[in-house]
């Protein structure tokens, strides 16, 4: 195999799986893993691929924060799929909590209320669209107003949260890690995430395939801390089967 095939292999290989090991690399190319490092050190020069430690992915797994305007315009269909989804989980008289983020953005403009409904949110943008039904109470926590996600955060957001007690939390996050977890870019955010996962009693994750394989800068939990992710159908087969063997509830739109 040349140098050129080779190269070919491990880009469809990345395109296949999303990310592989160095020494699984080696064993199917039937080459040293000096050869593979070399390899990857070529690719990642063209930035056709991101070198972790031990192994290869096909993007930065590293995520800046954007404004919500920005990010919405992506993955807009997937977002929409994932909502529809997403509210066929809400039942008569349920008491539910929005965290902030496109898709849960996305997720509001799909409720449809059954009887009544009660909702927690720090996003402005899902407020200003669900206040609109008289059907549905709308609390929405107080707080510092983060500019990228036009959504509160901060001691007072947390402190409100301990007079409730809710049946299911939709949050939305920039990455999603099999080793490392949950993550999201401001960590402001996440200690919001973790009081809003303490008063629910099921935590549901509204993620576009995208979001995995990626860390954000800070952590929100191990994926042992959720019930339920909604996803789109990209999703890379290895890491839906690793989830559900998991014991995660895994909805594929």
């Amino acid at each position: 195999m040349t140098l050129l095939e080779r190269h070919s292999q491990i880009l469809n290989i990345l395109h296949k799986q999303g990310s592989i090991p160095v020494l699984d690399l080696a064993e199917q190319l039937k080459v040293s893993s000096v050869t593979i490092r070399k390899d990857l050190s070529l690719l990642e020069e063209k930035e056709l691929l991101y070198r972790t430690h031990g192994s290869a992915v096909l993007i930065n797994p590293y995520i800046n924060d954007r404004h919500v305007n920005e990010k919405e315009k992506l993955f807009m269909e997937e977002k929409r799929l994932i909502g529809i989804r997403a509210a066929e989980l809400i039942t008569p008289n349920d008491s539910i909590i929005l965290a902030s983020g496109t898709t849960i953005h996305s997720f509001a403009r799909q409720i449809q209320v059954k009887e009544h409904l009660t909702v927690i949110s720090a996003a402005l943008n899902v407020t200003n669209i669900l206040s609109r039904d008289k059907d549905i109470d709308v609390i929405q926590l107080g707080g510092f107003v983060r500019n990228t996600s036009i959504s509160t955060v901060g001691s007072y957001a947390e402190k409100m949260l301990e007079d409730f007690s809710c049946s299911k939390l939709y949050i939305g996050v920039d990455g999603i890690d099999l080793d490392y977890g949950l993550t999201t870019t401001n960590a402001m955010e996440v200690a919001l995430n973790r009081v809003m996962m303490k008063v629910v009693q099921k935590t549901i994750v509204l993620a576009d395939s995208s979001k995995f394989g990626r860390r954000g800068f800070t952590k929100i939990c191990d994926l042992d801390a959720i019930d339920h992710i909604i996803t789109d159908k990209n999703i890379p087969p290895k890491t839906l089967d690793s989830l559900r063997e998991s014991g995660i509830e895994v909805s594929v739109v």
